[in-house]
């Protein structure tokens, strides 16, 4: 089984920001930003998850905590989503999500989040928590 370096960053999502995201002030809704680090947070968890070795499961969001906006994105912005494993439980896994984005040469913080996924199995409600390293 390979080992999963906690601090290397995944690129999990890469998305231009476009005018219909935007809000009544011209820069980009939260909410857009949000979403995309939503997704960008499970594609991050299942990359970790594959990376060590472990068995696919059906990987569910059980929340996002410390949701931090730092500054407005913009119209063209190209958004980077950065990953990085921060924990993993039993049946869940904890990851760091970046949203960043790059302005004349530098890059900027726009926002951050943690987020945490648990490994479920079963079609129907209540899906069932299931160990995550298998």
């Amino acid at each position: 089984m390979r080992q999963v370096n906690e601090n290397e960053p995944y690129l999990a999502m890469r998305t231009v920001m476009m005018p219909s995201d935007t809000n009544p002030h011209g820069t980009i809704f939260a909410g857009v930003i949000l979403s995309r680090m939503a997704m960008a947070g499970i594609i991050g968890a299942r990359h970790a998850v594959g990376r060590a070795g472990w068995p696919k499961s059906l990987l569910v969001a059980r929340g996002m905590r410390q949701v931090e906006f730092f500054l407005a994105s913009q119209v063209g912005d190209v958004v980077s989503y950065w990953t990085r494993l921060l924990q993993v439980g039993r049946t869940s896994i904890t990851v760091n999500i970046r949203a960043e984005t790059e302005r004349e040469g530098d890059s900027i913080l726009l926002a951050e989040a943690e987020a945490t996924y648990v490994a479920v199995e079963g079609e129907e409600e209540p899906r069932r928590p299931v160990p995550i390293r298998g």
